[in-house]
């Protein structure tokens, strides 16, 4: 039946020894000690291999530029949608991919150039001395170093090395890729400065620079980089606009080359102003191009009526023909002027109306003015349509959402229902006027025709030239003010703080941070280590756990026999192993005496396993109580695994078991030692019921005649983890000695031992820790001072220990 002791098994499992891990932590301290040298060698060698990365900025408005030219008079209206969310637009331009395609494609960044420094190649953007110019149209090697060296001022040696039969080549007019053809062999070949340079994998023409300064015998490096890659690269400007004025925004670049963060700042924002003024101009060059069309075939017109107008006149009386018709051809030039105005803006609402029903692209359609339409409505709409439109393809290639793209769609959605409810309500008007003028025009050609035949001829002809003529002279003048608009408009962003390198712009590599991470790495790799082994290792570390674990008592901590025999006692008996048996010595008689054990003492020592320091500790103890001159004997109970022959080079031929079976007498089995007062008892022969030989009633005989010829009596006993011997034993024993050893004993077999303590199958049962080091690497040098440190200093005969900085020195000397 299971006794409640039995789940004693489950105690104190929870409990963390920080105090022990601490001091654990600390026998490492060599490990800290090379982990801290690697990392920091390590941060070093990163510090002064990275290029320094430096950060140039530059500083723009954006303020709504109201053209001069546009006052209430002038007939071309432009509107550019506002400043609202301008600043949004064109953060969205600078970041956009096409925008950075400009900027690229403008300055050949695709192109880098390089010097070879101490550790890496440098980006000399701005420092070489000369410039490729590249045919676009023909492939050049991609993502090959072209490696360069000026062997006189006006000849350069170009060396490619090839390690495969084929080279990657990038053409730059449609950004393809296609491979050619090589010999896996150095490419080398010279050329002059200028020279046209055409090879299946290279076509270019090396200049040199202005003022390139001395370079002949010097060697630079050209690649030719992935053009989209390098667009990806420049669309990561940083934007931030100002707390006080969110229309001033700061552009900010951060590189290894501080000319190139410059040029492509001011060309971004340069291409910025263009793309902006376009946009602002998009309107008046919409009209201009109408406007032109329309010219051409007015112009033919207008030459047609006056050759016909010429042609009449030939041969006549002008005079006399004219001053009959004058006044009804003034009153119908008046009348057909008229119609033409209404006629046009029919006509345009026509057109429009038909533009928005069939195109989505808006951004090409015509001023309103064009058709001399000043309906404000029409006109403010017409100018956001076209606004809309061009700043969403503009988008096109930057914003990737489809909520923005619904908006724009929306918004023009909305201005286009609008425009379209205006231009069925204004034609509805210009159709009324329009009925009116032919009316009026109706009644002035009934005049006409009751003039002469002549008059009413010329009056014909002098109807349609003037009205060619005034439509050219309006259409002239609408050209006019469409080109005042354009050559007025202001860009809406400028540059306050151009980017410049003044010096500094330095911000990497934050070599303090290196120096910090190396700092917390190389705390932190031997800090998990010894966390895992910390928690892996379940054995016992240091006298604490056993009093953690168990209320068994411990009486004596010995520590690591380092000889190669285990009579350490008697071989050392100054040394502080000595010491610590005789301590327990002191601490067992003790215990005899607190149970007032009289006459010969028995002990019985036992373990959990195999390798604890069993039979090296009852060997120690023994030799202590006979060196003070006590009868003692050591009884190798041990059946199933003898060791005491092999430690006092004793013949196992007769012993325990041979006197348990009736085959020898007690002073057959004892052998003498050399140590004075000490005999020794050995298992004897193997047998093959080792449990039941303990069991039978020799054994109690055995030691009540050792009780009779010796003072301590030394039961060696096999473990009470493995086999149930020594359970069976201590019903002889005054006082049972459990040897647990450091780093060796688990932590569960201290709580089965407080299981059998508790049934009562160990009774009088103390603890000895066994092979203690006194380093904390081991374990805890506190609870018990074994060693003694500086008091141990003449007392014992120990070997002096040499420090870990005295050794590499002592090492150092010999070389």
């Amino acid at each position: 039946m299971l006794d409640i002791k039995d789940f004693s098994i489950f105690e104190n499992h929870s409990n963390f020894d920080f105090k022990g891990f601490l001091i654990k932590i600390a026998s490492y301290w060599k490990w800290f000690l090379v982990s801290l040298i690697i990392s920091f060698a390590i941060a070093y060698q990163v510090n002064i291999r990275k290029e320094k990365i430096y950060a140039m900025q530059t500083l723009i408005s954006i303020k709504e530029e109201r053209n001069p030219f546009f006052t209430s008079n002038t007939s071309l209206v432009f509107n550019w949608g506002g400043a609202s969310d301008q600043v949004n637009n064109i953060s969205t331009i600078i970041q956009s991919r096409s925008h950075n395609e400009l900027v690229v494609s403008k300055l050949q960044f695709y192109i880098d150039y390089f010097v070879q420094g101490k550790y890496n190649l440098i980006d000399s953007y701005g420092e070489v001395p000369f410039y490729v110019n590249i045919d676009k149209a023909k492939g050049q090697l991609a993502n090959t170093l072209i490696r360069i060296k000026f062997v006189s001022p006006s000849e350069y040696e170009i060396r490619i090395s090839f390690e495969n039969n084929s080279v990657s080549l990038v053409t730059y007019t449609n950004n393809t890729y296609n491979n050619t053809a090589v010999q896996p062999i150095e490419f080398v070949k010279r050329y002059k400065v200028g020279e046209q340079v055409s090879l299946p994998f290279l076509n270019w023409k090396l200049q040199i620079n202005d003022n390139p300064g001395f370079y002949t015998g010097n060697e630079y490096f050209v690649k030719f980089n992935d053009f989209d890659g390098t667009v990806s690269r420049y669309r990561g400007v940083s934007i931030t606009s100002d707390d006080k004025s969110g229309s001033i925004l700061t552009l900010g670049l951060q590189g290894t080359n501080k000319a190139r963060m410059v040029e492509y700042l001011n060309s971004t924002v340069k291409m910025l102003i263009k793309i902006q003024l376009d946009g602002k101009n998009q309107f008046a060059t919409n009209t201009i191009r109408f406007i032109d069309s329309t010219l051409v075939s007015m112009e033919s017109q207008l030459k047609q009526t006056g050759n016909e107008l010429k042609t009449f006149r030939k041969d006549k009386n002008i005079y006399e023909i004219e001053g009959g018709g004058a006044k009804v051809s003034d009153k119908i030039m008046d009348f057909d002027v008229e119609k033409d105005q209404v006629t046009r803006k029919i006509t345009y609402y026509n057109s429009l109306k038909s533009y928005l029903n069939n195109s989505v692209d808006y951004s090409r359609l015509p001023a309103p003015s064009v058709a001399g339409i000043e309906d404000p409505n029409i006109v403010v709409n017409v100018s956001k349509l076209i606004a809309l439109s061009t700043q969403r393809s503009e988008m096109a290639y930057a914003v990737k959402s489809d909520k923005i793209f619904k908006d724009f769609d929306n918004q023009m959605r909305a201005v286009k229902n609008v425009l379209l409810e205006n231009i069925a309500s204004a034609k509805e008007s210009l159709l009324t006027d329009l009925a009116m003028v032919n009316a009026k025009i109706g009644q002035a050609e009934s005049t006409v025709k009751r003039l002469p035949e002549e008059q009413q001829e010329l009056v014909k002809i002098q109807r349609k030239y003037d009205l060619s003529d005034n439509i050219y002279t309006e259409f002239l003048k609408k050209r006019n003010e469409a080109e005042i608009v354009k050559a007025s408009n202001l860009s809406d962003v400028h540059f306050i703080d151009s980017a410049k390198d003044i010096g500094g712009g330095l911000v990497g590599p934050k070599t303090s941070v290196n120096y910090i991470l190396a700092l917390f790495l190389g705390i932190l790799v031997p800090l998990l280590f010894i966390f895992g082994i910390f928690f892996v290792n379940n054995s016992i570390q240091n006298a604490d756990d056993v009093s953690k674990l168990t209320q068994i008592p411990l009486i004596g901590v010995i520590g690591v026999n380092k000889d190669a025999v285990n009579l350490a006692v008697f071989d050392k008996p100054k040394s502080a192993l000595s010491e610590a048996f005789r301590a327990i010595r002191s601490s067992l008689q003790f215990l005899y005496k607190k149970q007032e054990v009289s006459g010969s003492k028995t002990l019985m020592i036992t373990s959990s396993i195999s390798g604890e320091g069993k039979t090296f500790c009852s060997i120690n103890i023994a030799t202590v109580f006979a060196l003070s001159e006590k009868k003692t004997v050591i009884v190798g109970l041990d059946l199933r695994k003898p060791r005491l022959s092999e430690e006092f080079d004793i013949k196992n031929e007769a012993g325990v078991v041979n006197y348990l079976i009736k085959q020898n007498s007690l002073d057959e089995i004892i052998n003498a030692t050399q140590i004075a007062n000490l005999d020794v008892i050995l298992s004897g022969p193997i047998p093959p019921n080792p449990s039941e030989l303990i069991l039978s009633d020799a054994m109690r005989e055995l030691i009540l005649e050792l009780k009779q010829k010796y003072d301590y009596i030394i039961l060696d006993t096999p473990p009470v983890g493995l086999v149930s011997d020594a359970l069976e034993l201590s019903q002889y024993a005054d006082v049972t000695l459990y040897i647990v050893r450091q780093n060796y004993t688990k932590k569960d077999m201290i709580t089965l031992l407080n299981t059998r303590v508790k049934r009562g199958e160990l009774t009088n049962a103390s603890i000895v820790l066994n092979g203690y080091e006194n380093k904390a690497k081991y374990g805890s040098a506190y609870g018990y001072g074994y060693g003694y440190g500086a008091y141990g200093n003449g007392y014992h005969d120990e070997v002096e220990k040499i420090s870990f900085w005295k050794t590499i020195l002592n090492k150092l000397n010999k070389k």
